[in-house]
């Protein structure tokens, strides 16, 4: 038991973060977006050629495709839990500054990928490693967000936890226009993507090294092996958290649907170009950020399973408003402008809704999870959002083909929003 005296101090430490460690945070999940954003716009254009110089049919180009996309989300599922789990050992710091290191190397080798224009093998064989390695790199945000819960007292965590979103946001905001200013600023040569990315996590990794100390407490005891499935079982078997895990993994599932569609619903519905996409992604971002900026005075004054709730009505709404846009602008003889404006208003509600449930949800978690697990169980959680990042793109590009309409993507993401509403009443009676 803890005495009187130990829980002060413990609440003093979080009360005083260590010089730079929540900056640190915010640029180590922003630099892991960045990639994910980066890409989003510009990897199939990339690879489709090296692809289909190889011969490929498009069924096959459209599954190296995905798989180019599913196996960062992938390495993230498998690796989370375990940088968590040896963070509590060993710390954050080492964790932290190998995932800024991992991103510096492994966004290099994606820029030096597409160079082997008379070489299709040898360039999809290194995007492939690149999108693996960054994924393994970037597996951090569950460490991240132990960093948070080791510098913020209980009451004050769902404010910190907000800066994952709004790193979520500015990722995802500054990803598309670093591809677009990329290619501009390099004469459009294609590795310029790539090296622009390196060289920002190069800048994050030194500010690092310059500035962030280690969060952890060299008190707390923390387990010897690093990871294992029947410790993730454990942790969903904890009481609350198994059921927000699931929560998030299901929210995560819903609103991947919507990421990974948008960009061809844009285009078939609208007619956009590139770089009108570009845009529509970087307003996405600009919500997120705005939203997880407006959440963080929220938090102060409700609590974080009511804003969860007002988060998934908001996702409902929103989505199912972006899938009646995509019905009537696909079964209009012709593109509609006024559609085209409520998708973005569509957009905005749905985003906004997911940048309340994120924090929300990790705040929960981290309250629940005793001090010396901090680490492990925020990284299953955080696997459990890859892994919905691994389904929700497949379903959803899945769904899109089948329909004329382009609508089933976001009936599926209401539907699933819908098993996640029933889902909150149990987290009111299990006193969440």
């Amino acid at each position: 038991m803890k005495s009187l005296a130990d829980a002060q101090e413990e609440s003093t430490t979080a009360a005083r973060p260590p010089r730079g460690a929540l900056a640190v945070v915010f640029l180590t999940v922003f630099i892991d977006l960045l990639g994910f954003g980066i890409v989003l716009p510009v990897m199939p254009r990339q690879a489709e050629p090296h692809l289909e110089a190889l011969g490929l049919p498009p069924w096959a180009v459209g599954t190296m495709i995905g798989v180019l996309f599913s196996v960062f989300s992938l390495m993230q599922f498998v690796f989370s839990p375990i940088w968590g789990r040896i963070s509590d050992s060993i710390g954050r710091r080492p964790i932290l500054l190998l995932s800024l290191s991992g991103s510096v190397v492994f966004y290099a080798v994606y820029g030096y990928a597409v160079t082997f224009e008379n070489d299709p093998g040898v360039a999809i064989g290194l995007m492939l490693f690149s999108r693996i390695g960054a994924g393994i790199a970037g597996a951090s945000v569950g460490t991240a967000a132990a960093v948070i819960a080791d510098c913020t007292p209980p009451e004050r965590r769902a404010r910190g936890m907000a800066l994952i979103g709004i790193a979520f946001g500015a990722g995802f905001t500054l990803g598309p226009l670093i591809a677009y200013f990329g290619l501009a600023i390099f004469d459009q040569r294609q590795w310029g993507v790539g090296a622009l990315a390196s060289m920002l996590s190069a800048v994050a990794l030194m500010i690092a090294l310059a500035v962030f100390r280690e969060t952890r407490q060299s008190g707390r005891p923390a387990g010897k092996d690093f990871f294992s499935a029947g410790r993730a079982r454990a942790v969903l078997r904890m009481p609350q958290v198994g059921t927000l895990v699931l929560t998030y993994f299901l929210a995560i599932f819903a609103f991947a649907n919507f990421e990974a569609t948008l960009a061809r619903l844009t285009k078939e519905a609208f007619g956009m170009t590139d770089d009108e996409n570009f845009l529509v992604f970087a307003f996405i971002g600009a919500v997120l950020m705005v939203a997880g900026g407006s959440y963080r005075p929220l938090a102060l004054r409700q609590p974080e399973r009511r804003l969860l709730s007002a988060g998934v009505a908001m996702m409902i709404v929103g989505l199912g408003g972006v899938g009646v846009v995509a019905w009537l602008a696909c079964t209009a003889a012709s593109s509609d402008a006024g559609l085209a404006r409520w998708l973005y208003v569509a957009s905005a509600v749905a985003v906004t809704g997911f940048a309340f449930v994120n924090p929300s949800v990790s705040a929960l978690i981290s309250r629940h999870a005793g001090a010396q697990r901090q680490g492990e169980v925020l990284g299953v959680n955080q696997s459990f959002a890859s892994l919905g990042r691994i389904l929700g793109p497949f379903a959803g590009s899945v769904l899109f083909s089948l329909s004329a309409t382009r609508t089933l993507p976001f009936v599926a993401a209401v539907a699933t929003l819908l098993l996640v509403a029933t889902l909150l009443p149990r987290l009111r009676s299990a006193g969440v």
